[in-house]
């Protein structure tokens, strides 16, 4: 059976002190994605971070300011090449079945490298994805 890895991208909503990733990211559509992804028992969660990169839900951080909606477009490659280099130790890219819960500029220098995808909630609104991750998580 493949391995299946989900990846949740970060928000701006965050606490105001350090806190394990799971807990700092507060958005209500963090913690949908976050809750959708524990009911599909992946052998592994993880959050695309802006700022660090790929982080594990226990990893502990600071609070932080930075988007990848505010880098330049080679400043995002370089980051993807980050992302899939530490993906790269933790499961083979074209083995793994990834599916993203996160936005298309975390997505769009990600996916080239993979052959098995999902993207269960790609083309809808914020609105839209908070209702049918209510409706998935129920």
């Amino acid at each position: 059976m493949k391995k299946r890895i989900v990846l949740i991208s970060c928000v701006s909503q965050k606490l105001s002190h350090r806190a394990k990733a799971k807990d700092l990211y507060i958005s209500t559509l963090f913690k949908l994605n976050l809750k959708y992804a524990n009911s599909l028992e992946p052998d592994g969660i993880y959050i695309l971070s802006a700022k660090h990169d790929l982080l594990s839900l226990e990893q502990e951080i600071e609070p932080y300011e930075q988007t990848l909606n505010d880098m330049r477009a080679y400043e995002i490659k370089e980051w993807a090449s980050r992302v899939l280099r530490q993906l790269s130790e933790i499961a083979s890219l074209d083995e793994t079945e990834i599916l993203f819960l996160a936005g298309d500029k975390y997505r769009k220098h990600l996916l080239p490298h993979f052959r098995f995808v999902q993207i269960p909630l790609e083309g809808l609104r914020i609105g839209e994805q908070l209702q049918r991750l209510k409706e998935l998580t129920g």
